[in-house]
């Protein structure tokens, strides 16, 4: 099974970055995460440097479309199954350039997909 990469990680505990990586490890997944400050969530280090992660399966993505951006390269090179765009990260510039990659766009919420069983 490959891991979930939780893009604009966030270290606030309202926020729903924070709340999918302790989602995300309450079920069991492997997480990764990247956000602008350094720091742990669920025992999660939150990385501030673009890794190459190896077996991303799932970028969730809690940036809007004008912060995504700078990661088109990055998100695509990692080359997961899927992206998630959650709420207010739709963005269908990035949707081409991941269906032209074979990777899966799916706007969807985390949480969502999470609490229902379809993640």
């Amino acid at each position: 099974m490959g891991k979930a990469l939780v893009m604009g990680a966030s270290l606030k505990p309202s926020r729903y970055s924070n709340i999918a990586i302790n989602r995300l490890v309450s079920a069991g997944e492997e997480v990764v995460a990247f956000g602008l400050r350094t720091g742990e969530v669920a025992g999660i280090k939150i990385d501030t440097e673009l890794l190459k992660y190896k077996d991303v399966d799932t970028v969730t993505l809690y940036l809007n479309p004008k912060n995504q951006e700078p990661y088109y390269d990055y998100i695509l090179g990692l080359n997961p199954k899927r992206v998630i765009f959650n709420p207010g990260t739709e963005n269908p510039y990035f949707y081409a350039q991941l269906r032209d990659k074979n990777i899966e766009a799916e706007v969807a919420c985390t949480l969502v997909l999470l609490s229902t069983g379809q993640y």
